[in-house]
This record gives C-alpha cells, sequence and structure tokens, in this order.
C-alpha cells in the first residue's frame, strides 16, 4: 500500500482512498479524489509542502496530508 508522500519526483499515480484527516473534504475540493491521476512536481526548499499536479492545476498538500492518500504507482495499474 503506497501512500502519495513516498512517490518519486515526475512519478504518476492514481489515488486509490483518502483516508479520514482534517483537511479530507479540502483535498476532495480539490479534485483528490478516489481515480484521480496525480503527479509530483516538486518540493518547497524546507522540503513541505509538495507540488502535484491534479486535474491540470498545481496543488500544493503537506506531507501529513499526503501520507493519508492512498495511492497506485502507474506502473502498477498500466499491467492490468
Amino acid at each position: 500500500m503506497d501512500r502519495l508522500s513516498e512517490l518519486e519526483k515526475y512519478g504518476v499515480c492514481r489515488v486509490e482512498k483518502v483516508l479520514p484527516c482534517p483537511a479530507k473534504e479540502r483535498l476532495e475540493a480539490l479534485g483528490v479524489c478516489p481515480g484521480a491521476e496525480l503527479v509530483k512536481l516538486f518540493t518547497a526548499p524546507c522540503g513541505d509542502p509538495v507540488a502535484y499536479l491534479v486535474k491540470g492545476a498545481a496543488v500544493a498538500i503537506r506531507r501529513d496530508d499526503a501520507a493519508r492518500i492512498i495511492i497506485k504507482r502507474s506502473a502498477e495499474w498500466e499491467r492490468k
């Protein structure tokens, strides 16, 4: 079970589940919901937050929140 916080730079993934957290509703409103494809763009100089491409928009997500997002990496869903 991979988490968004573990994705490498320019890694592509699909969201499987967003675990309960204070930012869950905000993340879903930004398009981070099951089935959405994300690309990790870059990390802030201090390491937090991290920018991801979500539905054509760059979205900054804190590492704590990203750790609550369960993903499948692109190679995993392309094989099926």
